[in-house]
């Protein structure tokens, strides 16, 4: 029986990219917000959920740590790092005026990952936001009498039927997206996919009160044990200002040892720990 896999849909999303390298053969459903992919993790209608976590270049999605940490503790099972390749394309029967464009549809990271090409060569053009890119390309093929835009990747203009006019307008070719995957349990994922690049642990830490030098004493449970950090974020705790939690990336997977021992010692400190997931990651080519 294929398992149930959700994502952030619909059909040509990058997290339908994500989907496709690891879950090819399982049964794919779209879901059109984060919340709503997560929710179905969590009342059992898909076994796992994929979402967006982070861009390398516009940052954290904030929705999906939010609603992780406020509404549904999901832990995250794995995570696919997808390259991030955006383009502009219309529909076919206005691909001989996409000059005349005036109106841009995506999400508004795409949009934002290709500030420069928009600012250089389209000024005056308007730009619509969307919930997905590949919401973006479904709303441009169901409108061909407008002369609009969507920004978005190549499997977004092949399943809409829409003409690339402009390849790869982003502003860096260094920019990747990372996914997470969830699932109601802490289940361990295959590390014997090709696309298999590592493991990784993500905390959060809350800390017990703001005094000097608080932050430090949490980054120095980490570092005297060398354990290599690739990311530390401050997320409001949403209880007033000044209150913040900390996610903390550790580039290795749960052991018996070094993380639980850095966790004791944050206790002792007084902050409160919780393990996000321990997980291998999956790296897609260029």
């Amino acid at each position: 029986m294929a398992l149930r896999v959700g994502f952030l849909g619909p059909k040509g999303t990058f997290t339908k990219i994500a989907v496709n390298q690891l879950f090819p053969n399982e049964d794919q459903i779209p879901f059109h917000t984060i919340p709503a992919c997560i929710d179905a993790v969590t009342n059992g209608e898909i076994d796992y959920g994929v979402v967006p976590l982070e861009n390398a270049i516009e940052g954290s999605v904030n929705l999906t740590i939010d609603y992780l940490i406020h509404e549904k503790q999901l832990p995250i099972v794995g995570e696919i790092i997808v390259p991030i390749h955006q383009h502009l394309m219309i529909h076919p029967n206005n691909k001989d005026k996409w000059q005349e464009i005036t109106t841009v549809f995506s999400h508004s990271h795409a949009i934002a990952q290709c500030h420069q090409f928009l600012h250089k060569n389209m000024p005056g053009v308007d730009f619509h936001f969307t919930k997905s890119t590949g919401a973006a390309a479904e709303y441009v093929n169901e409108h061909p009498e407008e002369c609009i835009a969507a920004i978005g990747n190549e499997l977004a203009a092949v399943e809409y039927n829409l003409e690339i006019v402009k390849e790869n307008i982003h502003d860096y070719d260094n920019n990747h997206t990372r996914f997470v995957i969830l699932h109601k349990e802490s289940i361990e994922l295959t590390k014997e996919h090709a696309l298999y690049s590592g493991d990784r642990t993500m905390v959060m830490i809350m800390l017990p009160s703001d005094y000097a030098g608080a932050l430090y004493q949490v980054l120095a449970a980490f570092a005297w044990r060398k354990l290599n950090l690739s990311k530390i974020e401050s997320r409001p705790m949403k209880t007033g200002l000044g209150n913040y939690f900390f996610i903390i990336d550790v580039e290795m997977a749960m052991d018996q040892v070094l993380i639980p021992g850095a966790v004791a010692e944050l206790e002792a400190l007084g902050c409160q720990v919780k393990i996000l997931g321990s997980y291998p990651y999956y790296l897609v080519g260029q």
